[in-house]
């Protein structure tokens, strides 16, 4: 019988690749747009435990000493092109803390 392929996935923190069962998403949602194309609303960025939200996803070790080198290097915002406010980084630590 034929082994299952396991996808793996580069965590932003430490930079190691592991399956991507063991990782923690982050997600970035899409801009919201109006009918001429322009940008109405940024994406929102997020944690995401299910791993099935639409938009733009980097992962990241499920401990906190991998969210802070991300952080402190901006791995996060080099992944999603774009500034990231602290108050988001906050937030999410704090989800990562509670899940984890």
């Amino acid at each position: 019988m034929k082994q299952k392929k396991i996808p793996m996935r580069k965590c932003t923190g430490c930079g190691e690749m592991k399956p991507k069962r063991e990782l923690v998403r982050v997600v970035k949602a899409p801009d919201v747009k109006n009918e001429n194309g322009e940008v109405t609303a940024k994406g929102e960025i997020s944690l995401d435990l299910t791993g099935k939200k639409p938009g733009r996803g980097a992962y990241i070790c499920n401990n906190p000493d991998c969210f802070k080198k991300a952080v402190k290097a901006k791995r996060l915002e080099r992944a999603f092109q774009t500034a990231i406010p602290d108050e988001v980084f906050e937030q999410i630590n704090e989800e990562m803390s509670k899940d984890g």
